[in-house]
């Protein structure tokens, strides 16, 4: 087996260690000084795991995805609000969730002063990660794909939302 050099082997270690960095749930953006001093914020990890069911709670609080076309809330057509499922938070209005065929509820606008965003590299591509801007509930990822009139893309985890009907 042949060796890494050096330099090669300290530069391979520090850009994983720049992405395993900016992947950190720790990372979200928390610039909105309205949520600042949220209580939901200071929430331990055995907190959250009560208050949610556990695929829920790996979503929000470990940045985990559920399986594509899991949710019920594919399937929702009623009127109402999608409220964060963390600490309820309306973050989407029902007439702007469309079909996306992705498997995963789909909007082309948010409550963009409910939403935070970073960048994420999970995957090793940079894509827009967004999350409840007042507990910082991952929800999921926002794409340049979508529909009129935004041309936006916002692919939620159903089990970060909660459905309020009209």
């Amino acid at each position: 087996m042949s060796q890494i050099p050096t330099d090669r082997r300290r530069l391979l270690l520090g850009a994983t260690a720049l992405t395993v960095a900016a992947c950190a749930p720790g990372g979200a953006d928390a610039q909105d000084s309205r949520f600042a001093d949220s209580s939901w914020r200071r929430l331990t990890a055995a907190e959250w795991r009560e208050r949610l069911p556990g695929i829920s709670y790996d979503v929000l609080r470990r940045e985990a995805t559920e399986r594509p076309f899991s949710s019920p809330l594919n399937d929702e057509k009623r009127a109402g609000t999608y409220v964060c499922r963390g600490c309820e938070l309306p973050l989407f209005q029902s007439d702007w969730k469309y079909d996306s065929g992705t498997g995963w509820p789909s909007f082309f606008r948010a409550i963009e002063a409910n939403v935070g965003k970073k960048t994420d590299y999970a995957i090793g591509i940079p894509r827009t990660e967004y999350h409840c801007a007042r507990c910082l509930g991952h929800q999921g990822h926002v794409f340049d794909d979508g529909p009129r009139p935004t041309g936006k893309r916002w692919c939620n985890n159903g089990a970060a939302l909660n459905f309020r009907p009209a």
